[in-house]
């Protein structure tokens, strides 16, 4: 199982968002020319928050994104489900059908598959502890993980950004 990095993107924008002094939208060229990543892929993403409800987007020359929620209410796993889809990871195809028992003696147990009900299980946890960090979380912890002249000149950036 691995996420795409357009889940990492979209968590980093969001602080950007989050941080952001003057509370005013960013646009996504400021926030590509950031990051080091084209404007039509992160478009892509933002895209798909905006559809999720996790941003919105503010129209005209000096619009961009914002958030639509507080980031007390945005976990993780909002981020993730909104770029990712709602697909589980483990897809049970229940080949036990095709086994030489079940096969041949027609055999058919009413109980589901004790694989598929472990992988759902530990699936199901994964989420949990996602939907446990909110935005809000990730910027705390970033503000104290981070040097304060990075977190000073992001903030910096992104209120003074002339692209």
């Amino acid at each position: 199982m691995q996420y795409s990095v357009g889940v990492e993107y979209a968590l980093h924008c969001l602080v950007y968002l989050i941080d952001n002094p003057e509370d005013s939208p960013i646009g996504i060229k400021e926030l590509s020319f950031f990051q080091g990543v084209s404007d039509t892929y992160l478009s892509k993403i933002f895209s798909k928050l905006s559809k999720a409800g996790i941003v919105s987007s503010v129209p005209g020359v000096k619009g961009g994104f914002k958030l639509s929620k507080s980031p007390e209410e945005i976990s993780f796993w909002d981020v993730v489900q909104a770029v990712e889809g709602s697909k589980p990871i483990f897809q049970c195809k229940n080949i036990k059908d095709n086994g030489y028992l079940f096969r041949e003696k027609g055999c058919t147990p009413s109980t589901s598959c004790t694989i598929n009900l472990v992988m759902l299980s530990a699936e199901e946890k994964m989420h949990d502890y996602l939907r446990s960090k909110t935005l809000s979380w990730l910027n705390k912890e970033l503000g104290s993980v981070l040097p304060k002249q990075i977190r000073e000149d992001t903030r910096k950036y992104f209120s003074k950004s002339e692209i």
